[in-house]
Protein backbone atom coordinates (compact mmCIF):
# COMPACT_ATOMS: atom_id res chain seq x y z
CA UNK A 1 0.00 0.00 0.00
CA UNK A 2 1.26 3.48 -0.89
CA UNK A 3 2.17 5.85 1.95
CA UNK A 4 -0.22 8.78 2.25
CA UNK A 5 1.16 12.28 1.64
CA UNK A 6 -0.75 15.52 2.15
CA UNK A 7 0.55 18.66 0.48
CA UNK A 8 -1.21 21.60 2.10
CA UNK A 9 -1.02 25.12 0.72
CA UNK A 10 -1.79 27.83 3.26
CA UNK A 11 -3.11 31.00 1.66
CA UNK A 12 -3.86 34.53 2.79
CA UNK A 13 -4.34 37.37 0.30
CA UNK A 14 -2.00 35.84 -2.30
CA UNK A 15 -4.52 34.61 -4.87
CA UNK A 16 -2.46 35.88 -7.80
CA UNK A 17 0.27 33.33 -6.98
CA UNK A 18 -1.83 30.30 -6.08
CA UNK A 19 -1.93 28.87 -9.61
CA UNK A 20 1.85 29.12 -9.90
CA UNK A 21 2.28 27.16 -6.67
CA UNK A 22 -0.14 24.44 -7.74
CA UNK A 23 1.45 24.03 -11.19
CA UNK A 24 4.86 23.37 -9.61
CA UNK A 25 3.59 20.26 -7.81
CA UNK A 26 4.91 17.42 -9.96
CA UNK A 27 2.66 14.45 -9.18
CA UNK A 28 4.60 12.22 -11.59
CA UNK A 29 7.63 12.45 -9.31
CA UNK A 30 5.42 11.53 -6.35
CA UNK A 31 3.73 8.49 -7.91
CA UNK A 32 5.11 6.23 -5.15
CA UNK A 33 2.77 8.04 -2.73
CA UNK A 34 -0.96 8.41 -2.34
CA UNK A 35 -0.99 12.19 -2.70
CA UNK A 36 -3.74 14.65 -1.84
CA UNK A 37 -3.51 18.43 -2.05
CA UNK A 38 -5.33 20.69 0.40
CA UNK A 39 -5.68 24.43 -0.22
CA UNK A 40 -6.48 26.12 3.09
CA UNK A 41 -7.50 29.77 2.91
CA UNK A 42 -7.55 31.91 6.06
CA UNK A 43 -10.46 34.20 5.10
CA UNK A 44 -8.47 36.20 2.55
CA UNK A 45 -11.47 38.22 1.41
CA UNK A 46 -10.14 38.36 -2.16
CA UNK A 47 -10.59 36.00 -5.11
CA UNK A 48 -8.58 33.13 -3.57
CA UNK A 49 -11.72 31.01 -3.13
CA UNK A 50 -12.67 31.42 -6.80
CA UNK A 51 -9.17 30.48 -8.01
CA UNK A 52 -8.91 27.57 -5.58
CA UNK A 53 -12.26 26.13 -6.68
CA UNK A 54 -11.17 26.31 -10.32
CA UNK A 55 -8.07 24.28 -9.41
CA UNK A 56 -10.24 21.75 -7.55
CA UNK A 57 -12.59 21.46 -10.53
CA UNK A 58 -9.67 20.38 -12.75
CA UNK A 59 -8.62 17.61 -10.38
CA UNK A 60 -11.42 16.66 -7.98
CA UNK A 61 -9.81 13.37 -6.99
CA UNK A 62 -6.58 14.96 -5.78
CA UNK A 63 -7.31 18.52 -4.69
CA UNK A 64 -9.52 19.83 -1.89
CA UNK A 65 -10.33 23.35 -0.73
CA UNK A 66 -10.89 24.44 2.86
CA UNK A 67 -12.10 27.93 3.75
CA UNK A 68 -11.61 28.61 7.45
CA UNK A 69 -14.76 29.78 9.25
CA UNK A 70 -12.76 32.58 10.85
CA UNK A 71 -9.20 33.85 10.69
CA UNK A 72 -6.98 31.25 12.37
CA UNK A 73 -3.77 33.20 11.70
CA UNK A 74 -0.58 31.68 10.31
CA UNK A 75 0.07 29.05 12.98
CA UNK A 76 -3.60 28.25 13.46
CA UNK A 77 -4.00 27.61 9.74
CA UNK A 78 -1.04 25.20 9.80
CA UNK A 79 -2.44 23.43 12.87
CA UNK A 80 -5.81 22.96 11.16
CA UNK A 81 -4.08 21.33 8.16
CA UNK A 82 -1.95 19.06 10.34
CA UNK A 83 -5.10 18.10 12.24
CA UNK A 84 -6.85 17.29 8.93
CA UNK A 85 -3.88 15.16 7.84
CA UNK A 86 -3.76 13.30 11.16
CA UNK A 87 -7.50 12.57 11.21
CA UNK A 88 -7.28 11.20 7.67
CA UNK A 89 -4.28 9.03 8.54
CA UNK A 90 -1.63 10.62 6.33
CA UNK A 91 1.91 9.57 7.17
CA UNK A 92 3.55 12.74 5.85
CA UNK A 93 2.46 16.32 5.32
CA UNK A 94 4.22 19.15 3.50
CA UNK A 95 3.50 22.79 4.27
CA UNK A 96 3.71 25.18 1.29
CA UNK A 97 3.11 28.94 1.38
CA UNK A 98 0.55 30.19 -1.10
CA UNK A 99 2.66 33.23 -1.99
CA UNK A 100 5.09 31.08 -4.04
CA UNK A 101 8.16 32.00 -1.97
CA UNK A 102 8.95 28.32 -1.39
CA UNK A 103 8.64 25.97 -4.35
CA UNK A 104 6.99 22.52 -4.22
CA UNK A 105 9.68 21.20 -6.61
CA UNK A 106 11.74 20.25 -3.55
CA UNK A 107 9.15 17.85 -2.13
CA UNK A 108 10.68 14.64 -3.61
CA UNK A 109 14.10 15.54 -2.19
CA UNK A 110 12.54 16.27 1.20
CA UNK A 111 10.82 12.88 1.25
CA UNK A 112 14.07 11.13 0.37
CA UNK A 113 15.82 13.03 3.17
CA UNK A 114 13.27 12.28 5.87
CA UNK A 115 13.52 8.55 5.11
CA UNK A 116 17.29 8.53 4.85
CA UNK A 117 17.76 10.36 8.16
CA UNK A 118 14.70 8.90 9.89
CA UNK A 119 13.97 12.43 11.06
CA UNK A 120 10.81 14.01 12.44
CA UNK A 121 10.87 16.98 10.07
CA UNK A 122 12.74 18.27 7.05
CA UNK A 123 13.18 21.96 6.26
CA UNK A 124 14.16 23.60 3.00
CA UNK A 125 16.99 26.04 3.82
CA UNK A 126 18.08 29.09 1.85
CA UNK A 127 21.34 29.90 3.61
CA UNK A 128 23.64 27.09 2.42
CA UNK A 129 24.65 29.32 -0.47
CA UNK A 130 24.30 32.98 0.46
CA UNK A 131 25.34 34.22 -3.00
CA UNK A 132 22.52 32.25 -4.61
CA UNK A 133 20.13 33.68 -2.02
CA UNK A 134 21.14 37.22 -3.00
CA UNK A 135 20.90 36.36 -6.71
CA UNK A 136 17.35 35.19 -6.02
CA UNK A 137 16.68 38.78 -4.80
CA UNK A 138 16.72 38.03 -1.10
CA UNK A 139 16.82 41.47 0.55
CA UNK A 140 20.17 42.20 2.18
CA UNK A 141 18.56 43.17 5.50
CA UNK A 142 16.76 39.83 5.52
CA UNK A 143 19.95 37.92 4.74
CA UNK A 144 21.80 39.65 7.59
CA UNK A 145 18.86 39.19 9.97
CA UNK A 146 18.60 35.54 9.08
CA UNK A 147 22.31 34.93 9.69
CA UNK A 148 22.32 36.76 13.04
CA UNK A 149 19.13 35.22 14.42
CA UNK A 150 20.08 31.71 13.30
CA UNK A 151 23.47 32.08 15.03
CA UNK A 152 21.71 33.22 18.21
CA UNK A 153 19.34 30.25 18.07
CA UNK A 154 22.24 27.84 17.54
CA UNK A 155 24.18 29.40 20.42
CA UNK A 156 21.24 29.26 22.83
CA UNK A 157 20.17 25.71 21.97
CA UNK A 158 23.60 24.33 20.98
CA UNK A 159 22.36 23.35 17.53
CA UNK A 160 23.87 23.62 14.05
CA UNK A 161 21.00 24.77 11.84
CA UNK A 162 21.90 26.72 8.72
CA UNK A 163 18.53 28.49 8.50
CA UNK A 164 15.97 28.95 11.28
CA UNK A 165 13.62 31.07 9.17
CA UNK A 166 12.20 28.82 6.50
CA UNK A 167 8.57 28.28 5.60
CA UNK A 168 9.07 24.98 3.79
CA UNK A 169 8.48 22.01 6.12
CA UNK A 170 7.86 18.29 5.73
CA UNK A 171 6.40 16.57 8.79
CA UNK A 172 6.44 12.91 9.82
CA UNK A 173 3.00 13.05 11.39
CA UNK A 174 3.30 9.93 13.52
CA UNK A 175 6.42 11.21 15.26
CA UNK A 176 5.10 14.75 15.47
CA UNK A 177 1.74 13.88 17.02
CA UNK A 178 3.33 11.41 19.44
CA UNK A 179 5.74 13.99 20.86
CA UNK A 180 4.40 17.51 20.30
CA UNK A 181 1.58 19.25 22.18
CA UNK A 182 0.34 21.79 19.64
CA UNK A 183 -1.68 23.60 22.31
CA UNK A 184 1.64 24.92 23.65
CA UNK A 185 2.53 26.42 20.26
CA UNK A 186 1.30 29.81 19.05
CA UNK A 187 -1.37 30.35 16.41
CA UNK A 188 0.62 33.37 15.26
CA UNK A 189 3.48 33.92 12.86
CA UNK A 190 6.10 32.47 15.22
CA UNK A 191 4.61 28.99 14.89
CA UNK A 192 7.62 27.61 12.97
CA UNK A 193 10.11 28.87 15.53
CA UNK A 194 8.14 27.54 18.48
CA UNK A 195 7.75 24.15 16.80
CA UNK A 196 11.50 24.06 16.15
CA UNK A 197 12.18 24.82 19.81
CA UNK A 198 9.83 22.05 20.98
CA UNK A 199 11.48 19.57 18.62
CA UNK A 200 14.97 20.54 19.82
CA UNK A 201 13.95 20.29 23.48
CA UNK A 202 12.62 16.78 22.92
CA UNK A 203 15.75 15.83 20.97
CA UNK A 204 13.76 15.13 17.80
CA UNK A 205 15.75 15.54 14.60
CA UNK A 206 15.18 18.22 11.98
CA UNK A 207 16.97 17.58 8.70
CA UNK A 208 17.74 20.21 6.06
CA UNK A 209 17.96 20.32 2.28
CA UNK A 210 19.24 23.32 0.26
CA UNK A 211 16.67 25.33 -1.70
CA UNK A 212 16.35 28.62 -3.56
CA UNK A 213 13.45 30.83 -2.51
CA UNK A 214 11.70 33.59 -4.45
CA UNK A 215 11.41 37.12 -3.09
CA UNK A 216 9.27 40.16 -3.80
CA UNK A 217 7.27 42.56 -1.63
CA UNK A 218 5.30 39.85 0.16
CA UNK A 219 3.90 39.84 3.67
CA UNK A 220 6.31 37.07 4.58
CA UNK A 221 9.29 39.43 4.63
CA UNK A 222 11.29 39.42 7.85
CA UNK A 223 10.26 42.60 9.68
CA UNK A 224 11.91 44.16 12.70
CA UNK A 225 8.96 43.23 14.91
CA UNK A 226 9.29 39.56 14.00
CA UNK A 227 13.06 39.64 14.57
CA UNK A 228 12.67 41.11 18.06
CA UNK A 229 9.91 38.64 18.93
CA UNK A 230 12.00 35.72 17.62
CA UNK A 231 14.98 36.78 19.74
CA UNK A 232 13.00 37.26 22.96
CA UNK A 233 11.02 34.07 22.44
CA UNK A 234 14.13 31.98 21.77
CA UNK A 235 15.73 33.11 25.03
CA UNK A 236 12.52 32.85 27.08
CA UNK A 237 11.65 29.33 25.92
CA UNK A 238 15.15 28.11 26.62
CA UNK A 239 15.63 29.49 30.12
CA UNK A 240 12.17 30.30 31.53
CA UNK A 241 9.73 27.81 30.00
Amino acid sequence: MKEKLLIFIITYKASYRLNNVYKKIDLKKLKKYNVKILISDDISGDDTEIIAKKIVKKNKKKVFFKLNKYNLHYGGNIKSCINYASKNKFKYAVMIHGDDQYSPIYIPAMLNKIKKDNSTCVCGVKMNNKRKALKAKMPLYKLIGNIVLTKIFNFVFKTKFSDCHTGLWLYNLRKLNKNINFKKITNGYNFDNQLRIELVKKKLSISEIPIIATYSDERSSLHLFYAIKFLLETIYRKYFN
